[in-house]
């Protein structure tokens, strides 16, 4: 079995539903940025945040308008990623998309 399926699997169990909605109420109660560090030192290792920056920063990319062969490019990432991404933007109501439109407070966007 690869790592890949295992991480799949344990979502679709009540044991891994329920360790995820423990999560998202921890995440949500945490107001200061301090603790939010710690918590993140704790649970994630450097890889996997390097990962969530590398998601950030290609959906900027995005946002930005620049073309998706220049992001896989300048930031060594595969077009199926990009792809992904460009997906969830696309999205009317989709969060990372209001969240980057504040971000820049241009709501052209929307």
């Amino acid at each position: 079995m690869n790592e890949k399926n295992s991480k799949e699997r344990i979502i679709n169990t009540e044991e891994g539903r329920k360790a995820f909605d423990d999560l998202v109420d921890i995440f949500t109660r945490i107001d200061d940025r301090n603790e939010m560090l710690s918590l993140f030192d704790d649970l994630f290792t450097d890889a996997e945040i390097n990962d969530f920056i590398l998601r950030f920063l290609l959906m900027d990319d995005l946002y930005k308008g620049k073309s998706q062969r220049d992001i896989a490019s300048n930031r060594h990432i595969s077009l199926c990623k990009i792809t992904r991404g460009s997906r969830m933007l696309k999205k009317k109501e989709g969060f990372m998309r209001k969240l980057l439109s504040s971000k820049y407070d241009d709501h052209l966007h929307l």
